[in-house]
């Protein structure tokens, strides 16, 4: 029987961000782990419980960078849960002297390896970490196998890579941010240095930019999309998913036609269901 995976977002977006991802095997997730830390540790255990989960349902926590909506709750989570966080050699130095993680975070930071996969969970969840444009100290993205399936999430990225487009092609579900909508950016009521500071990239990825991703991607084996981080100021989950939709239609395979992958804008406060793919 193909693995299942188990996909739930808490929180994406300014406000905070945060994700769990699982193996289920015979009906029971086995491995998992949390995707940063946006989150208080008590909604955190509210909603894996309102997914019949608990908070020893993961065995660790990967940090894709140090802005705040990605580590509010981080320092909590390592004090109350002594969880091992991986990340990257410079994010961890980073996380060592950040003003939120510097008293909770030396005993169980784990450095990922570099160049390479780290297992995470023996035999079953192995990560690897590739650098993306974001104005933080380091950020990065994450390739996951896990039961064999690959998974990619790339949050907070100001422009799409090369490494990051191949890890794309190689998975099965792919999360990328899908930020704002050009137009609502320019004719909103952000200061013009904010502006810039989003749009040239080391901020975010526009809709129009997430879509060219998704035409560069799109591959037979892609099953499902998850659109992330979408701002909410500056775009909308139609505005988002229509640019999107457009991509898929327009990127035909070899003999004229793809498998269509699922697509999805995750919510921004609010969590998500728990999918399984």
């Amino acid at each position: 029987m193909e693995p299942i995976l188990r996909f739930k977002s808490f929180s994406s977006g300014s406000c905070g961000n945060c994700y769990f991802l699982g193996l289920e095997e015979e009906g029971a997730i086995t491995a998992a782990v949390l995707i940063d830390a946006g989150v208080s540790l008590r909604r955190l255990k509210r909603e894996l419980a309102a997914e019949g989960l608990g908070l020893d349902s993961f065995s660790a926590v990967l940090v894709t960078h140090d802005h705040l909506d990605h580590i509010r709750a981080l320092g909590s989570y390592c004090k109350h849960l002594g969880k091992p966080v991986y990340a990257t050699p410079e994010l961890l130095y980073a996380l060592s002297h950040h003003t939120f993680t510097l008293d909770y975070i030396g005993a169980v930071k784990r450095p990922l390896s570099d160049g390479d996969w780290t297992e995470i969970v023996l035999g079953k969840i192995s990560v690897r970490a590739f650098v993306v444009p974001h104005d933080a100290t380091q950020t990065v993205g994450y390739a996951v196998r896990i039961g064999g399936r690959n998974f990619v999430i790339m949050t907070d990225i100001g422009a799409m890579t090369d490494q990051a487009l191949a890890y794309a092609r190689g998975a099965d579900t792919v999360v990328i941010e899908s930020n704002y909508d050009l137009e609502m950016l320019l004719k909103g009521p952000y200061t013009y240095d904010l502006k810039m500071r989003i749009t040239r990239g080391s901020g975010h990825l526009s809709n129009d930019q997430c879509a060219s991703a998704i035409r560069a991607f799109l591959h037979p084996g892609l099953r499902h999309i998850f659109l992330c981080h979408l701002s909410e100021n500056n775009n909308t989950p139609e505005l988002a998913l229509a640019a999107s939709r457009a991509a898929l239609a327009d990127a035909p395979g070899p003999d004229g036609s793809l498998p269509v992958p699922t697509l999805r804008a995750l919510p921004r406060r609010t969590p998500s269901q728990l999918f399984r793919l």
